[in-house]
């Protein structure tokens, strides 16, 4: 997608008599971007209508120009949805092939869609679009994502397990708070979204190459019928901006990071050693050599998604941190990235969707794994300070004494004998049992965003709410 300030032609030449010879095999090559930018057709011929109709009612086009023009692009439309368009690599370009087409189906008006108009803001209008349209099918999926994780939160509200800390069983939650963390993270990723929508409402068409234009246009009119706030406000930056798509690639990063932890959590919890989920075949595979074998590899490859998606980021990064402005070449490489970071997150979020909505939940061996690593210690000490008065951090010694001495006798905290137990401090009578055990444990974490199932339910409710 080149620098466009001449009038261009129909044929595989586009730059008129600057240049006595056209490129040669390598610079085709290098210069060619319809293998990859063809994906915009639709943005493309949505905002040539718009342009072309607005052309004709600020009387720079004639009506009937505009009427040729718009009947040729719909007709290019069903040609290319139909597979019945044939892509040329000698016109570089979405732009160039539309317009070669359309040039081919009316003769002379074609050559006025171009007026008032480069292939700067067009390419910028396209790709914009384009990111607007990924941006609300992103929404969607997290939407979907959110429900999914609702669900197996409020079937769960009370299912124990162990929380962890460096991966160390720490305290005991509920499986239905775990899923609500996730509800927390997508919720954030969407928002940024619908933050992202708000942030590239503008329409870039009317900015022409770089400086604007001499003509008569209503830059606001074209904006209105693209589905945009408003028309940007300064056209130096309309065509060298693309913050619209690293904010994408930064969106698309970081919901990607949370996919991936989710991933790994699937990938540890199928393990044989801890058995807390199992996923059913069509998100499975087997091995070809251990019949035994069933491989987690949906997640394996959600999480390597990420790394892709990430490589996009930093690629547009660098891309664009060194550009002066206006336009630059550079900026053709821009699209590639995006499609294929969409692409990787649009499956990610779908393969995950459906885990959360297909694996099976072993409650029982969550809820015996809840009780090791002796998680109800806080408890222990939390008793101490309510009902011995004792400061937390005498309380956390005591505690520790406690963990050493059922550690030597391979047992749980609520397997110590009342006289161990006051051998080591005789404040402790029999009603520390209330709080040694996981259930117990869970149900008094009632502080706001605890695990406690009631609170659980109220978070639910929350978002069920706003979902």
């Amino acid at each position: 997608m080149a620098d466009d300030t001449t009038d261009t032609k129909s044929s595989n030449q586009m730059w008129g008599g600057r240049f006595a010879s056209g490129p040669d095999a390598i610079m085709e090559e290098i210069n060619a971007s319809i293998g990859f930018d063809k994906k915009l057709f639709a943005q493309d011929i949505r905002g040539s209508i718009a342009h072309a109709t607005m052309l004709a009612h600020q009387g720079i086009i004639s009506a009937e120009d505009k009427d040729k023009i718009v009947h040729g692009l719909n007709t290019i439309l069903s040609e290319i949805e139909s597979g019945n368009f044939e892509f040329s690599r000698q016109l570089e370009d979405i732009h160039m092939n539309v317009e070669a087409r359309l040039a081919t189906l009316i003769g002379p008006a074609a050559g006025r869609l171009h007026t008032a108009r480069s292939r700067n803001d067009q390419v910028a209008l396209d790709f914009r679009l384009w990111v607007k349209e990924e941006l609300q099918k992103t929404e969607q999926m997290l939407t979907g994502l959110i429900a999914a994780f609702l669900d197996r939160a409020e079937e769960h509200a009370e299912s124990v397990m162990p929380g962890f800390t460096h991966l160390q069983t720490a305290q005991p939650v509920t499986f239905g708070h775990h899923c609500m963390a996730y509800v927390e993270m997508f919720g954030r990723d969407r928002a940024r979204v619908r933050h992202a929508i708000e942030h590239l409402d503008e329409s870039p068409i009317g900015a022409a190459a770089l400086a604007g234009t001499g003509y008569p246009i209503d830059r606001h009119m074209t904006a209105k019928a693209l589905g945009f706030r408003e028309p940007t406000r300064n056209s130096i930056d309309t065509v060298s901006d693309r913050d619209f798509a690293i904010e994408f690639l930064s969106i698309a990063a970081i919901a990607g990071m949370h996919l991936s932890r989710l991933a790994e959590e699937i990938v540890i919890w199928s393990t044989p050693q801890f058995g807390f989920v199992r996923l059913s075949d069509a998100f499975s595979t087997g091995s070809s050599i251990m019949p035994q074998k069933k491989n987690p590899d949906a997640a394996e490859l959600v999480r390597a998604k990420t790394g892709r998606i990430n490589g996009s980021l930093v690629a547009l990064l660098t891309i664009m941190k060194g550009l002066p402005l206006a336009y630059s070449k550079d900026m053709q490489e821009d699209k590639e990235q995006v499609f294929d970071a969409a692409e990787s997150l649009e499956l990610a979020i779908a393969a995950m969707t459906g885990m959360v909505r297909d694996m099976t939940v072993n409650t029982a061996r969550m809820k015996a794994a809840a009780g090791s690593g002796y998680s109800t210690a806080t408890d222990l000490a939390d008793w101490l300070v309510r009902e011995a008065a004792l400061p937390f951090r005498d309380a956390h010694h005591v505690t520790g004494r406690a963990v050493a001495l059922a550690e030597s006798k391979g047992c749980d905290l609520a397997e110590l004998p009342l006289s161990d137990l006051q051998a080591i401090h005789a404040a402790i009578t029999d009603k520390v049992y209330d709080v040694l055990t996981v259930e117990a444990s869970v149900a008094s974490r009632k502080s706001f965003g605890g695990t406690a199932p009631s609170e659980v339910r109220k978070q639910i409710a929350f978002w069920r709410a706003r979902n």
